[in-house]
């Protein structure tokens, strides 16, 4: 019979991870680190993310990341694979949003969030790949959607957001399919709002919260430490066999 590893844990591995100086993205990393993983926390914000890894602690180390140019990722992951030596997973969570009416979007704007939601998840999920491949031992990616990226109904204007990631959905999917022969799992993760800075500006808004937890069946926004849990449980072997899937951590809301 196969041995299968301790279901929950990530001894040995190394896991990068996107948008890491706060967030879900810090939350991740500092659960992975007690699983036993070395934690490579990427932020365009160094100063934030070197400071975040220093607040884990042993195992987690910062360093500066702009998903949104080519030759910024190519060179944070080779900075993890020449550092670390190996990489088993990414967490890709940075993101954007610019809450704006369609008619009142400019081009810019859009271009904006599209970089770093689409085409800066690309370039980490491939830069992640090439080296999970040059390893040799497989991975496990796993992508920051949203329930936006599922359902059209939002409580307010946020077009280029609700787009990206629904496109990170269908990635997530794609990707998750052709590298599965590699052993790499692709999957995402789909949060609710939840209580980090990201949605800062909307809880000034008491109306705006009142009926997020309305539209919410479980009654409250996430915290980020619930979407790490499902992100450390997609990154670990106890999702050896889920790959291509988004994991909805929503309080419910899509079951509606």
């Amino acid at each position: 019979m196969t041995a299968i590893p301790p279901p929950f844990r990530a001894d040995g591995r190394v896991a990068a991870i996107t948008g890491g100086a706060r967030g879900i993205g810090l939350a991740a990393g500092a659960l992975l680190v007690t699983m036993g993983a070395r934690v490579v926390l990427m932020d365009r914000d160094v100063a934030a993310a070197v400071d975040a890894a220093a607040g884990i602690g042993e195992g987690a180390r910062g360093i500066g990341l702009d998903v949104t140019d080519e030759a910024s990722v190519v060179a944070a992951f080779r900075s993890v694979m020449e550092t670390e030596g190996r990489l088993d997973i990414l967490v890709n969570n940075a993101g954007r949003a610019i809450r704006r009416a369609s008619l009142d979007l400019d081009l810019a704007d859009w271009d904006a969030v599209v970089a770093v939601n689409m085409t800066g998840a690309f370039l980490c999920a491939r830069a992640a790949a090439a080296a999970m491949i040059a390893g040799g031992r497989g991975g496990s990616i796993v992508n920051t959607a949203s329930i936006m990226g599922l359902s059209g109904g939002g409580l307010y204007p946020n077009i280029s957001y609700q787009t990206t990631k629904g496109a990170i959905v269908n990635m997530t999917r794609a990707l998750g399919v052709e590298w599965a022969g590699h052993g790499i799992r692709v999957n995402a993760v789909a949060p609710t709002w939840t209580r980090t800075g990201f949605i800062g500006e909307l809880e000034q808004n008491p109306e705006l919260m009142e009926r997020i937890r309305a539209v919410t069946p479980l009654g409250r926004l996430a915290e980020p430490e619930e979407v790490a849990y499902a992100i450390a449980f997609l990154a670990s072997p106890a999702a050896a066999m889920i790959t291509g899937t988004t994991l909805a951590v929503d309080g419910g809301f899509l079951a509606q």
